[in-house]
């Protein structure tokens, strides 16, 4: 039977030394272990029963002791320094496992000790969360298998529960509805396991998410095992300070104790006084605080933040992990100061297979080193809410506030009998989640989300009465077949449900369907805890923010924010839609859905950014996550960005294009101007040119840089296009040519289409126009295209000398700093003002501007030397977005 972690510390603690140096488990040892011999490279192990056994000891000295002080108690057995060499080795490997798992990188400080190796048979809460999983239908692999992997490599980055004192400090980012909750529920259940004792979980700053999470721990940690565990709270009651703490914490208690508390001044004041008063008992109970939206409230307020270091430094050994998919504001904590910058490590969770994040619907842009013809548009569920529709829904303004009185419009009506329409064709398919929600969130105002219950309560009356009314089934009939052809069924392994089939659920759907004011002022909320749930939720901070909306079928948003973290967190959509992943639909304007387009960039990036900084021997302490910036959008709120610095950019190795342009004629004739400037001043003073115009192309070798600059300060970038910034990228060239000598000389390209229509660059410089077709936008902009992609890998190596047509672009770039290290590249290109998409783009619209448009691609060799660089602040301008941001009145107001 194998010794327990309680019988092995009393081994060690009350036999006497000469007694336990021969004695291995209450026996002798009798197992030899060969030493090294004479001859070379004899050596032999222990036989292999008894190392194993001695090894399980090992293990279970693990749970009383770190690694080094297990390692010491061995060697106070008597165990021979080979064997213990041996253990010593064996528990190296198993570490080394943990630390190169594939998933999760993560960014760590130093060489922290990796004390946890996974699992064991005697543990008790991880197993019993992995039965329920399995009850639930979840796949051993990939998904089980992930979730351990994941949530061991977090729980080996703590510290070991019984030093005497830490203070560990760590991030784990995730994607918004991607499981976080049931990782941080592995990760208690883990360190539960292991011997951590208190878990205090900041569950966000409203009730609605607090009462989700603990029912989720209560379920999946508290039940399987109730005898290991007390609650500080309840599904219905938040923190309220206990009797005798010494009940909870004294040593004669081996219970884990759970709190789960919201982010609100009263509850966290009466839990750090109740844990000063309790502080005698506190010096051997390691703490673990999860930290979920760990962006919100934390980061920057006068009351949370300081409450949670309150809480932390009344408890000698603690660890902190926040959780997040939005890590911008943590991200840019002063790591200097003592607060709660990740200072300890930085955890990127993998994407879960079949999330859907902000990629997979609203498409990206390429970054640096992406071959932008392989970056997907996303998936055809967006649809466009007229800006003419917006006041009808939102207030204009504060004053308009009171006696507002919705209107539901075409976009409105059509959202929620589509919402009808999926949910009766989930019924006939009968998979996936038994819920079914619609959000609509237009305001953070609870008046106005009161304004809409009663009339979509009447649009549902109406349309129930109207099941045999043949124009109003006719009606839904069109919607349907509209809208299933533009995500086929086939594509996520479903079959098309019939209209048909679909209509004989309609009249019970509507008659169990429920229009729900979910907000701080109602007492209705979305409670999916008892039975089968079909509700229309009408809210605005109480759903937006970590919890999540059961089976939630269609979207309508209209809510106009500031920053980034805000806006991907009111993302409610993202997550899983097993059963039914052909079916969602999101209603938003046309800005909105850029402004996510955007931010599925801004979030690639940071990812990527995280990921490579694993691999350079970074830590915490020494990277920076670069955040790219938008005109409209803060990265955070302003409080959350006094510690940001101003952003130092390089553009050494970097490809970057023009996507946006206006559409009317002056604007396009301007940059028209600039661009025959620009070819017939390199006709005159290139040193070589090279007419390939047959390919459609032509290349100016070794053109002047200020020739360069001249059509940089005349060409007009789109003002949407904060990358592509004039002023910036002349002094960057400016200052290469002063301080390195580099990119004096430029090569400068046309690329156009061969079998296009001519265009006239100069006298005897013709190239086909190319075809660049742009997004389609039910509701377009006016005056405005976003084209996407402009220039592709092949056109990146046009000045390169051999054939690089099926190089990646990572080996273009170095081809470049072998043959052109000191050389820019300016790539034209003249763009068809029609510009009709093939078929085969379902996502793309003629681009059908006033004029042919003049695209720019530069490329910039990467830097032997230290790199020069150029700055831009991190900020937004907002002078002309009405926006709404997070409420926070709640956190410093009375628990309700």
């Amino acid at each position: 039977m194998p010794t327990t972690p309680n019988s092995v510390e009393k081994l060690c603690e009350t036999r006497p030394l000469a007694t336990r140096r021969r004695t291995h488990k209450g026996r002798q040892v009798m197992a030899v272990v060969r030493l090294k011999g004479t001859r070379a490279g004899e050596r032999s192990t222990l036989m292999t029963d008894e190392f194993d056994d001695m090894y399980g000891t090992f293990k279970a000295l693990l749970d009383a002791f770190p690694p080094t002080e297990a390692i010491k108690r061995l060697e106070q057995f008597g165990i021979s320094p080979e064997v213990v060499e041996q253990i010593r080795e064996r528990h190296e490997q198993q570490t080394i496992r943990i630390k190169e798992l594939e998933e999760p990188h993560a960014v760590i400080l130093g060489n922290r000790d990796t004390w946890y190796t996974g699992p064991q048979a005697r543990d008790k809460c991880w197993p019993a969360i992995v039965h329920l999983l399995r009850k639930d239908g979840w796949p051993e692999d990939p998904s089980i298998r992930s979730l351990d992997e994941a949530s061991t490599r977090v729980v080996s980055l703590l510290n070991h529960p019984k030093e005497k004192a830490f203070s560990t400090r760590g991030l784990v980012v995730g994607y918004v509805q991607s499981g976080k909750t049931t990782n941080f529920t592995s990760v208690v259940a883990k360190a539960a396991d292991r011997g951590y004792k208190l878990f205090i979980v900041l569950a966000g700053i409203h009730n609605g998410l607090r009462r989700q999470t603990q029912a989720r721990l209560v379920q999946q940690l508290v039940e399987p095992n109730p005898s290991m565990w007390s609650q500080l709270t309840g599904l219905d009651k938040d923190f309220t300070p206990q009797e005798n703490p010494a009940s909870y914490f004294g040593k004669s208690n081996k219970t884990r104790v759970l709190c789960v508390v919201k982010k609100n001044a009263t509850v966290l004041r009466k839990l750090a006084r109740w844990l000063d008063q309790a502080s005698e008992y506190l010096e051997d109970c390691p703490a673990l605080i999860i930290d979920d939206e760990a962006d919100q409230a934390t980061v920057a307020t006068k009351s949370i933040n300081p409450l949670i270091l309150d809480i932390m430094s009344s408890l000698p050994r603690s660890a902190y992990v926040g959780y997040t998919a939005s890590p911008f504001a943590n991200l840019l904590i002063d790591p200097s100061a003592e607060d709660l910058y990740p200072k300890d490590f930085v955890v990127n969770l993998p994407k879960p297979e079949g999330h859907f994040g902000t990629e997979v619907l609203f498409g990206r842009y390429a970054l640096d080193g992406e071959d932008p013809e392989q970056v997907d548009d996303g998936y055809d569920m967006i649809r466009s809410i007229p800006e003419g529709d917006v006041p009808c829904v939102r207030p204009e303004t504060r004053a308009d506030v009171e006696g507002f009185e919705p209107v539901i419009t075409e976009t409105l009506r059509t959202a929620v009998e589509y919402f009808w329409l999926v949910t009766a064709a989930r019924r006939v398919r009968r998979t996936g989640n038994p819920h079914s929600t619609m959000l609509i969130h237009t305001s953070v105002n609870t008046s106005v989300h009161n304004s809409f219950e009663r009339p979509l309560r009447h649009l549902r009356d109406r349309s129930a009465r109207s099941l045999t009314d043949e124009v109003f089934l006719a009606r839904l009939r069109d919607l349907w077949e509209r809208e299933t052809p533009r995500v086929p069924a086939e594509d996520f392994g479903e079959s098309k449900v019939p209209f048909d089939e679909l209509a004989q659920e309609l009249p019970q759907v509507l008659d169990s369907c429920r229009v729900i004011m979910d907000n701080s002022g109602s007492e209705d909320r979305l409670d999916y805890e008892n039975g089968p749930v079909v509700a229309i939720a009408v809210g605005g901070n109480t759903l937006s923010r970590g919890l999540t909306l059961e089976g939630l079928s269609v979207s309508y948003f209209v809510r106009a924010v500031s920053a980034y973290d805000t806006l991907l967190q009111m993302g409610r959509w993202f997550g899983f839609r097993n059963g039914y992943a052909d079916l969602p639909r999101i209603w938003m304007t046309d800005e909105l859905a850029e402004w996510f387009r955007h931010l599925a960039t801004v979030e690639t990036e940071m990812r990527r950014d995280i990921d490579i900084y694993m691999t350079e021997d970074e830590t915490p302490q020494t990277f920076a996550v670069r955040l790219r910036t938008h005109p409209n959008l803060r990265v955070t709120a302003a409080a959350k960005m006094r510690d940001a610095v101003t952003a130092a950019s390089s553009y050494g190795g970097q490809r970057i294009q023009t996507h946006y342009f206006h559409t009317n004629s002056d604007w396009l004739s301007r940059n028209i101007n600039a661009a025959r400037a620009l070819v017939a001043a390199s006709v005159t003073n290139a040193v070589k040119v090279e007419d390939r115009s047959a390919q459609g192309r032509w290349v100016f070798r070794d053109v002047p840089h200020d020739v360069v600059i001249e059509f940089l300060s005349t060409y007009q970038f789109h003002e949407k296009s904060p990358e592509n910034d004039a002023g910036l990228i002349t002094d960057y060239i400016r200052k290469r040519v002063a301080t390195a000598g580099s990119l004096r000389r430029w090569n400068v390209a046309i690329v156009g289409n061969p079998r296009g229509e001519s265009f006239d660059f100069a006298d005897n410089v013709t190239v086909g126009r190319t075809v660049r077709a742009r997004l389609d936008l039910p509701n377009p902009t006016p005056d405005f295209a976003d084209i996407k992609t402009l220039m592709s890998r092949r056109d990146a190596a046009v000045d390169l000398v051999g054939d690089t047509a099926a190089l990646p672009e990572e080996a273009i770039m170095g081809e470049r700093r072998v043959q052109l290290p000191d050389t820019g590249l300016l790539v034209l290109y003249p763009i068809d003002k029609v510009s009709e998409p093939s078929p085969s783009k379902n996502r793309r619209a003629a681009l059908n501007a006033d004029e042919h448009v003049i695209g720019v691609g530069l490329v910039f060799p990467k830097p032997w030397d230290e790199d020069s660089t150029v700055k831009k602040y991190i900020s937004a301008d907002l002078s002309k977005v009405r926006i709404e941001d997070e409420d926070y009145s709640l956190v410093d107001g009375e628990d309700a």
